[in-house]
């Protein structure tokens, strides 16, 4: 199988309840042993990904903010793709009663409840924002930025073509990034739009299902 990379998600998919298992960061380690490129695309603040997950080295570059951030672990170089969330915007969110909301360097997240308020913000103050679901999670980014354009720097970055990249994930916001990589996987947990776009299904979910994908990369 022509492989060179795998381009995971981290939550539902590397990770559940914030953890990664210790044989799945077993077998991405193997992966990389292998001379292969590791990369993570993932909707998480870098902040919060750094406290949660202390395997960050093993990954050639990290894609956080649903695609709005790109983080080099080797060198700890933060580059944003996309202009920071205004100062008018959250202080119309706020004054909408949108709690739980957590504003990052081009991101802003909340749950799924401020799904109306949020986009009466946005056509209030004509701002070029898109909304992007994630089960119960809800991101606001500026338009044309997601886990697709993050995985396109991060692959112009190393040097690599997108067919010969597998992408792993369970989400809707997955979908973006899944369908534009050589290889789409779903793990079991996995959404049934996900599911339905990918080119293997593995029969574990999560962690394992990677660790599964990855064996077979490396077997095959």
């Amino acid at each position: 199988m022509s492989i060179r990379a795998i381009a995971s998600d981290y939550d539902g998919t590397l990770a559940e309840n914030d953890v990664v298992p210790a044989s799945t960061v077993a077998a991405l380690a193997r992966f990389k042993a292998s001379g292969r490129t590791l990369i993570l695309v993932t909707g998480r603040h870098l902040p919060d990904l750094k406290e949660v997950f202390g395997s960050l080295h093993l990954f050639d570059l990290v894609v956080v903010e649903n695609g709005g951030l790109l983080y080099f672990p080797g060198s700890g170089e933060v580059r944003p793709l996309a202009a920071p969330p205004s100062d008018a915007f959250v202080a119309s969110l706020r004054r909408r009663g949108v709690d739980e909301l957590a504003v990052g360097q081009t991101i802003v997240a909340t749950h799924t409840g401020h799904h109306q308020a949020i986009r009466s913000a946005i056509d209030e103050l004509g701002l070029d924002l898109e909304i992007i679901l994630n089960t119960d999670a809800l991101m606001v980014l500026p338009k044309g930025i997601d886990k697709a354009s993050g995985r396109r720097a991060a692959l112009a970055e190393l040097g690599l073509d997108a067919a010969d990249v597998e992408a792993s994930g369970d989400a809707e916001n997955d979908l973006a990034f899944l369908t534009q990589c050589g290889h789409a996987v779903a793990v079991a947990n996995a959404l049934a739009p996900v599911k339905a776009i990918a080119t293997v299904v593995t029969r574990a979910p999560g962690g394992a299902g990677v660790e599964e994908f990855s064996a077979s990369v490396l077997e095959g």
